[in-house]
């Protein structure tokens, strides 16, 4: 029976699995120690090609030497027999015919080191040759170095080069040993160096662990070291205290929110338990207002919640980034109030969401429609500012900026009727923010001036 297609596959992909399961000390290790392996695999080669290139010509330096000193005595007719060499170096001197004239000592008299033919190859190429001594009763191999001398002379000087195989040999089988045990020692600092690096992240994995939801303010380790790691516990700590501060504003909403809602909730259910007490005295009417009232004034609540909530869910950036007519939107949402006077209405064009932009002003002239005394402005200039003055009480320089907090109210908002929950003005400078802009309160002289100031697109 023929086995599942993606057998072949997964027996593939088998090896990169098991490196992938792997920790990353072992594998940086085992990278690491690849690294240094490839790298000492290569100086050792190279250190062989140079030691022997180096050899090799302090060989061929010798050889020459000793061959021009062997030409200059044969051009002035002075050379001894046998021929004196001082390192061994063995010399032949030839006639213009092939004959061997001068040797010395020891060396073969009758036969060449070097045929016509490889002689004139080498006085033609001018540098050193190999060739195999043992015919000429010399063991190994031996370097050869041509020189041409007056009267059609020719001097062959040759070196044995057994030393240096000998020499190269040794410095093998010394990397041979000596690499591996390198490699070996440079794995182990290896693995105690990257362990050690290592270790300020596992201190992060374990403080991390110990991080419940019954201890939240925990804080990760941060290492001395002003190293990548140090920057990651930091950036990690100060996303653990944005979290924190998400959470305790969530809890703070949550809390408010259930205050705010018990309050309609408690005047509903006290008027509906005495109307059903004593049905006879009721007047329905007045009972059904008195409900209907606290039943609009948690739609309102939830409705700012709802907007809160969806603010907090898009990280402070509007629902639509698209061209709007900021003069339409102001023309439109006036018309609902009879209160307010439109002052000043340029031209302006913003980029947002255009019922985001509808419940900023909406907010702004409701509330000012609720404390003003008489008369309600609203001026929207072609620099992108938007204006909502009106001549009420106004507030406080110290609480200008306090009124912005979500379920802030002060004392004079607190009541049923003319106090909201305190969410609308929150609303406003989060919705601002998103789009780019600011808002903040100013005295207008009896009243309170509103400036929301938004970036007009170009």
């Amino acid at each position: 029976m023929r086995g599942p297609a993606w057998r072949p596959a997964a027996v593939a992909d088998a090896p990169h699995i098991w490196w992938r399961r792997r920790s990353l000390r072992f594998r940086l290790t085992v990278v690491a120690g690849a690294v240094l392996a490839a790298a000492l695999a290569l100086s050792g080669v190279v250190l062989l090609n140079v030691l022997d290139r180096t050899l090799v010509d302090t060989v061929d330096d010798a050889l020459r030497s000793q061959a021009q000193t062997v030409r200059v005595h044969a051009d002035a007719g002075t050379l001894t027999s046998p021929i004196t060499t001082h390192d061994g170096t063995v010399v032949q001197v030839l006639d213009a015919s092939g004959r061997i004239t001068h040797v010395t000592y020891g060396t073969d008299r009758l036969v060449p080191l070097l045929d016509a033919r490889a002689r004139a190859w080498a006085l033609r190429g001018g540098h050193a040759v190999y060739l195999d001594g043992r015919p000429y009763a010399i063991p190994g191999t031996l370097r050869a170095v041509v020189l041409s001398a007056d009267r059609g002379q020719t001097v062959v000087a040759a070196r044995s080069v057994g030393e240096i195989r000998q020499s190269l040999a040794a410095a093998r089988k010394v990397l041979l040993v000596g690499t591996p045990l390198l490699l070996v020692l440079l794995a182990v600092a290896s693995w105690l160096v990257i362990g050690r690096t290592l270790r300020p992240i596992a201190a992060l994995r374990k403080g991390a662990a110990e991080i419940t939801h019954t201890a939240r303010s925990r804080r990760l380790p941060v290492p001395e070291a002003r190293d990548e790691v140090h920057s990651l516990a930091v950036t990690l700590n100060d996303m653990l205290a944005r979290l924190e501060e998400a959470e305790q504003r969530q809890r703070a909403l949550v809390s408010d929110a259930a205050h705010e809602l018990r309050s309609p909730l408690a005047s509903i259910r006290l008027q509906l338990e005495v109307a059903l007490g004593h049905p006879e005295g009721q007047d329905w009417r007045e009972t059904a207002e008195g409900v209907l009232e606290d039943a609009m004034r948690l739609s309102r609540l939830a409705e700012d919640l709802l907007a809160l909530a969806r603010l907090d869910e898009r990280g402070g950036v509007p629902a639509r980034r698209e061209p709007v007519d900021l003069d339409a939107v102001v023309r439109q949402t006036l018309d609902r109030y009879a209160e307010a006077r439109l002052t000043a209405c340029a031209p302006v064009v913003v980029r947002g969401d255009a019922l985001d932009l509808s419940r900023v002003l909406t907010n702004l002239v409701d509330n000012a429609v609720r404390h003003t005394t008489s008369k309600v402005e609203v001026a929207l200039t072609a620099d992108g500012v938007l204006t909502v003055t009106d001549d009420g009480p106004g507030i406080p320089e110290q609480d200008r900026e306090r009124v912005f907090n979500r379920f802030t109210r002060l004392d004079s908002g607190r009541s049923r009727d003319e106090g909201g929950a305190g969410l609308g003005l929150a609303i406003v400078r989060e919705t601002v923010r998103a789009h780019g802009g600011g808002v903040h309160l100013e005295d207008a002289s009896p009243g309170l001036r509103v400036v929301v100031r938004l970036p007009v697109a170009g």
